[in-house]
């Protein structure tokens, strides 16, 4: 899902009561990303589909829908499926909420209240392992391009190759053409290699 460049990565945060989500953003602050807050679960899913996270944090227990729900459907959903969810239980988590977060998909589970560094340390990994993500995909997706471009660059030089041969003078403006488009497709090549 992710299309913006490695330092593009945000951060949502969930939860119904307004002093939390601050709370949180003021912990984050120095991590300097983009913090966006939610108030439920259906604004959560709603911000997710219209831009790219690299890590949730989401209250559990919340109306309406709660934290568990909230990240199953977050997991369910092709577009988020691959953003890890850290929930935020003000309860002890007993081994029934570690089993139902895990269940559904989340990377951790954090007590309230929350140590701040702690908290930075956790959310600043998942934002180096997204920037790398993104990193690695941009990598992919030139190294593909690169490798097409090779190919059809040596088609277009058989193609050349074929025209010139054939001693036939109303091709050898085409076999022109053509060399032009490879160089073109050269150029290409090494903008994408520098």
């Amino acid at each position: 899902m992710s299309t913006g460049t490695p330092d593009a990565c945000s951060i949502l945060l969930v939860d119904d009561m307004e002093e939390n989500l601050v709370a949180l953003a003021a912990v984050l602050g120095p991590l300097h990303r983009k913090v966006v807050r939610a108030r439920s679960g259906e604004e959560a899913l709603k911000a997710m589909l219209r831009q790219d996270f690299a890590v949730v944090l989401l209250d559990v227990a919340m109306p309406g829908m709660d934290g568990f729900e909230t990240a199953a459907n977050i997991k369910r959903l092709d577009q988020t499926k691959d953003v890890p969810v850290i929930l935020v239980t003000g309860a002890e988590p007993g081994p029934d909420y570690a089993y139902r977060g895990y269940a559904v998909g989340a990377a951790d589970i954090l007590t309230k209240p929350v140590d701040p560094w702690l908290l930075r340390t956790k959310v600043g990994l998942f934002l180096e392992l997204d920037a790398k993500n993104r990193q690695l995909a941009a990598y992919r997706a030139s190294s593909d391009s690169g490798a097409r471009l090779a190919e059809i660059a040596q088609q277009l030089d058989r193609i050349e190759q074929l025209l010139r041969d054939g001693r036939d003078p109303r091709t050898s403006g085409i076999a022109e053409r053509v060399a032009d488009v490879e160089r073109a497709v050269d150029g290409l090549r090494g903008d994408l290699s520098g």
